[in-house]
C-alpha cells in the first residue's frame, strides 16, 4: 500500500488516500471525512443562524434578513487586544457583512460537500486567524484556543483530499476546470 500510494505521489504529486486499505486506513479516512463534515456544519450553522436569527447566537430581531449586521454586534463589544481599534472600525460595514456571510457559508458547502477543500482551507484559515487576533490574548491561554487548532485541522484535511471521502471531492477533481487548476482541489 505505501508503495502504491508512493508511486501515486510520485507520478502526479498529488496524494489521494486509497480506496481500499488497512483497517486503520479506513477509519483514519472515515474519521477525517467526520471532522470536515462537522466543521462544516459550524461554518454553515454560524452562516444560518445569523441569516435568520435562530436564537442561537443571533436573535431574531438581530436577523441578518431583518436588517441586522453580522459583524457589528461582535466586532464592536467583544474585540480586545492590539487589534480592537481595526475591528471595531469594520464593525456593521457593509463589505465585512457580506465577505463574512459569503465566507461562512461557501466554506459551509465546500466542507459539507468535499469540494474545494483547499479554497476551503485557505478561506476558513484565513477566517478563523482574523478572529483569533480579534481576542488576543486568548481568554484562557497566552497565545492558543480553537481558532488556530480549527485552522490547522483545515489545513489537514485539504492535504489528505478529505473531501474524497463521504463527499463529492474525487468527482470534482475530474472537472476539467479543476485539472486545469489544481488549486481549486
Amino acid at each position: 500500500m505505501e508503495t502504491m500510494t508512493a508511486t501515486i505521489e510520485r507520478n502526479t504529486g498529488e496524494t489521494t488516500a486509497p480506496a481500499a486499505g488497512t483497517t486503520r486506513e479506513r477509519a483514519v479516512r472515515y474519521i477525517l471525512a467526520g471532522t470536515r463534515m462537522a466543521l462544516g456544519w459550524i461554518f454553515l450553522w454560524a452562516f444560518i443562524d445569523k441569516l435568520f436569527g435562530l436564537g442561537h447566537g443571533t436573535e431574531a430581531k438581530n436577523a441578518w434578513i431583518n436588517g441586522g449586521s453580522p459583524t457589528k454586534g461582535f466586532l464592536t463589544f467583544g474585540v480586545a487586544g492590539p487589534f480592537k481599534d481595526l475591528y471595531t472600525g469594520i464593525a456593521g460595514a457593509a463589505w465585512a457583512d457580506w465577505l463574512f456571510m459569503l465566507g461562512l457559508a461557501g466554506i459551509g458547502v465546500a466542507l459539507l460537500l468535499g469540494i474545494g477543500m483547499r479554497v476551503a482551507a485557505v478561506a476558513g484559515g484565513l477566517l478563523l486567524v482574523l478572529m483569533w487576533t480579534a481576542v488576543l490574548p486568548p481568554e484562557n491561554n497566552p497565545f492558543m484556543d480553537d481558532h488556530l487548532i480549527y485552522a490547522a485541522v483545515l489545513a489537514v484535511l485539504a492535504l489528505v483530499n478529505a473531501g474524497d471521502t463521504w463527499g463529492l471531492g474525487g468527482a470534482w477533481a475530474k472537472l476539467p476546470i479543476v485539472r486545469q487548476a489544481p488549486w481549486l482541489r
